[in-house]
């Protein structure tokens, strides 16, 4: 079986794209192999240069800033705090925090080097969340798209 271990991300300056992964999202280095850096999370930055050498140089594989063809994803659950703290830095927004049909607040913004980062609450958050508002389980259940065995669970681990 192949084993999945994470995305990785190409950036153009190594540096620039520690200091906002580290220093604004708080993710921790596990490997520095200078060229290539894995995040405990399980995702890798590789310099771009280095990358594209391996793949045969820069007009074998060139490489597309913006592509917009998928997002790294990560949770928390007190996202105004980080939101504040992204506009400081001020941070390219695809958009402010907003509710996703299915109850999950979320935001949307770029990397140093153009890729989506999404920052959503946990789903347990948006259970507890729908809970706390006084929904029903099965209304909650159905609104959040979670089976009902996660729900109570949920309200039971935070009651």
């Amino acid at each position: 079986m192949v084993t999945y271990i994470g995305p990785l991300m190409v950036v153009e300056d190594m540096a620039r794209a520690r200091g906002f992964y580290e220093d604004l999202l708080g993710q921790k280095v596990k490997f520095d192999f200078g060229e290539n850096v894995q995040f405990e999370g399980g995702f890798s930055l590789h310099l771009k240069a280095h990358f594209q050498a391996l793949l045969g140089g820069a007009e074998t594989f060139p490489v597309c800033r913006r592509a917009h063809w998928g997002e790294i994803y990560f949770e928390l659950d007190d996202l105004e705090t980080l939101f504040q703290r992204l506009s400081n830095a001020r941070v390219e927004f695809i958009h402010a925090i907003r509710e996703q049909p299915w109850g999950q607040r979320v935001m949307r913004f770029y990397d140093p080097d153009g890729h989506i980062i999404e920052v959503g609450e946990s789903l347990q958050a948006v259970v507890w969340r729908f809970y706390q508002q006084g929904l029903p389980i099965e209304q909650i259940s159905e609104k959040s798209a979670m089976p009902r065995a996660f729900v109570e669970q949920v309200i039971r681990e935070r009651s």
